[in-house]
C-alpha cells in the first residue's frame, strides 16, 4: 500500500476505488473487509467467524462495524496521506490525529469488552470482531500509541498473535512487505 501498487492498471481492473483489500474467488471480486469476512464465514462453514445465535451475531457485527466504520476510516493510509500532502499537516499533527481517534475508539471498545470472559472479543473463538480489532491494534503499536489503558484489548491482541492464522496475516509476514 505504501508503494501505491493499488493504483496500478491491473489492480484498478479488480477494484476501481483503488482501495485495499480486494478478494478474488473465481468470478467473485469483493473489496470491503466485512463483506470478505462474511463471505468466507458462509463459504467455509467449518471455520465459523459468526456464531449461530442471532443476538450474538448482531453484537459481534456491531463491534466489528465500530472498528470498520468509526475508527479505521479516520486512520487509513488514504486519510493520513491527505492530511500530510493536501492539508500540509506536520508529522506530529498527523500522529496526534491518529492517536486521538484510536484512543477515543479503543475506550469504547474496551468498555464493550468488559463483559467478555474469553480469550477473544466474544468468548473462546475468533470472530469477525477479532479480525477487525487485531489490525487496528497492530497499527496503533506501529504509531507507538500507549495501550496500557486497554488491558482487555491488549490481552486479546497477544492471544491472537499466538495463533498462526493471525500471526501469518501480519504485514511483515507478507512476501511483498517492506
Amino acid at each position: 500500500m505504501v508503494k501505491n501498487e493499488q493504483q496500478s492498471e491491473d489492480y484498478l481492473k479488480l477494484n476501481r476505488s483503488a482501495l485495499v483489500p480486494t478478494f478474488v474467488d473465481g468470478d467473485l471480486t469483493l473489496s470491503q473487509s466485512l463483506s470478505i469476512l462474511e463471505y468466507l464465514d458462509e463459504q467455509y462453514p467449518e471455520t465459523k467467524l459468526l456464531p449461530n445465535d442471532v443476538k450474538e451475531r448482531a453484537k459481534i457485527r456491531a463491534f466489528a462495524q465500530a472498528i470498520a466504520c468509526d475508527i479505521h476510516p479516520l486512520n487509513n493510509l488514504r486519510v493520513l496521506k491527505y492530511l500530510k500532502n493536501d492539508l500540509n499537516v506536520s508529522d506530529e499533527q498527523k500522529n496526534y490525529w491518529y492517536q486521538h481517534w484510536i484512543l477515543e475508539g479503543f475506550q469504547t471498545l474496551e468498555q464493550q469488552l468488559q463483559d467478555s470472559n474469553g480469550q477473544f472479543c466474544f468468548g473462546q473463538h475468533a470472530t469477525i470482531a477479532d479480525c477487525c480489532l487485531i489490525p487496528q491494534v497492530y497499527n496503533a503499536k506501529r504509531f507507538k500509541i500507549d495501550l496500557s489503558a486497554f488491558p482487555k484489548i491488549e490481552s486479546i491482541y497477544q492471544h491472537c498473535l499466538s495463533i498462526p492464522a493471525f500471526y501469518n496475516a501480519a504485514p511483515e509476514q507478507q512476501p511483498d512487505w517492506e
